[in-house]
This record gives C-alpha cells, structure tokens and sequence, in this order.
C-alpha cells in the first residue's frame, strides 16, 4: 500500500495537544478514531503503518500545516479523511511520497505564527528584540529540554490592528522554546526588560526560577507550515471548501462570544 502524506488544520483549543495521552483529549486521537471508522485502521493496531507526525504541538494549540504520514489507500482522499473526522480537525491536503518518508525527520523548517494582543507594545522594540534573537543561537533558557537547544532562527513580525503577528521559523524547536521566545519578546516590547536581557538570555549562563523566561498561553499558536524538499501537497477542492465553512462557523461562534464579554464588561458599574 503507499504511503500519502496529509495536511490537516485543527483548532487546537478542544484538545490536550497533538499527541495521544491517557485519558484526555488529543488531535492524534481523533485521527486514529477517524481511521478505525474508516477501517484503515485494525482495531487491534495502535497506529496505521509507516504512521509519522510533522510535530508534536502543545495542549490549545493550533495547527494550519500539521502534517502525517502513513500507508493509506488510494480512496483516502481528505474529503475522505474528513468524513469521519470532528469539525475542529481537518485534512485538506494531500502528496504521495515515497515508502521511506518519515513526516518528522524528513521536514526541513518549521513556522509558527503567533498572534499577540499588542496595543501597548511598541512595534519598533518587538522588532529590534526579534532581530536580535535571528540567527543561531543556543536557547537552552528557553526550553526545558537538556540538549538539542541549538537552533538557526529566523524571524517577522507584522501589525495588524490590535495586534502583533509574530513569526519564528527554524528547521525545528525544542519543547516550549517558540513560546519562551515570544514572552521574551513581549517583555522587552513593552518595556519591562531591556534588550540586553536578551543576550543574557542566550549567554552560556541558566537562567531559573524568577528570573527564569515565562511561557506564553498556548491558544495563540499556530503551526503555519512545514517543508518538505520535492514533496507537493495538492489541495483537495471539496475538502478545502467544507474546511473554510467549518472554520467560518467556529469563528462567527467566537466573534460572538467576544460580544457577549463585551456587553458584561461594559455593564458593569452602571
């Protein structure tokens, strides 16, 4: 049987992070439930053949680009997929690779978006501290990993209204390091660090406790993609279609209650 590769996109914040655990909630979960559904996987298997995930994100985070791969036949297209699929779980993209593709070790970059509610950051000091963080470093302060903290980081950042889009792509990261950097970047932004803290950060010293790097919340991440050399992903229409109005239904239903919280908050006193 080949193997496909799938691009799926998942809201995140229903779910205890990608990979399955015990007793919780998990996006790896679902697809496994999907599949046992769809009898591409035995009910007595834990995971499908030649099964691999691009990465594994954290509870409340969100994916666009969250890639698996595994032997799957022919008429699992994402529509497919997604048939049995929840609604916060979506395929909507897929590429046959070859029978050694591994969806972890195969991937070249990897690319978050953060999206940071900004009004007193100053655009101008977000910057200079992502410029600083660009390039490779050793960020073993910025995770709680042991080894492996080595990493070449590029950085963006762009405004939009309220807030700040934060972008911090590298061939891959350690455990909690984008959300590390992204409180770092948001300290020396509205002025409660400087940018010297930055290097301080990233000298050869650990940094704990207090004075330790704080880790952002979760529900602002987003896995934005993941490359693949000669891999080409081919959008499924129907699925990416039943993809859009899907998200659509989850956004009108969070614009909503973000109405309701304004209307308590600006009730009260009067």
């Amino acid at each position: 049987m080949p193997t496909r590769a799938f691009r799926l996109a998942y809201d995140g914040r229903p779910y205890s992070g990608f990979q399955r655990q015990p007793d919780v909630p998990t996006v790896e979960d679902a697809l496994f439930d999907a599949l046992r559904d769809l009898d591409v996987l035995a009910g007595d298997a834990d995971t499908p053949p030649n099964y691999a995930a691009a990465g594994r994100t954290d509870a409340g985070v969100s994916a666009l680009a969250q890639t698996v791969a595994f032997e799957a036949p022919a008429w699992l297209t994402p529509a497919a997929f997604n048939g049995t699929l929840p609604a916060a779980v979506r395929a909507w993209a897929s590429a046959d690779v070859s029978e050694g593709f591994h969806a972890t070790r195969d991937a070249t970059r990897r690319t978050y978006r953060y999206h940071c509610y900004a009004p007193t950051l100053d655009d101008g000091r977000v910057r200079a501290a992502l410029d600083r963080l660009g390039g490779e470093h050793d960020f073993h302060n910025c995770t709680t990993d042991d080894d492996g903290t080595v990493r070449r980081l590029e950085t963006g950042c762009r405004r939009d209204g309220d807030f700040l889009v934060l972008t911090l792509s590298a061939g891959g990261f350690a455990r909690h390091m984008v959300r590390r950097i992204v409180s770092l970047v948001r300290a020396v932004g509205c002025g409660a660090s400087d940018l010297d803290r930055i290097d301080r950060v990233l000298g050869p010293d650990p940094i704990d406790g207090a004075a330790g790097v704080a880790t952002a919340p979760a529900t602002p991440l987003v896995l934005a993609d993941v490359t693949y050399p000669n891999v080409g992903f081919e959008p499924d229409p129907d699925a990416v279609e039943s993809a859009r109005g899907v998200f659509d239904e989850r956004r009108v239903t969070a614009m909503t209650a973000a109405r309701v919280v304004d209307d308590l908050r600006g009730g009260i006193g009067e």
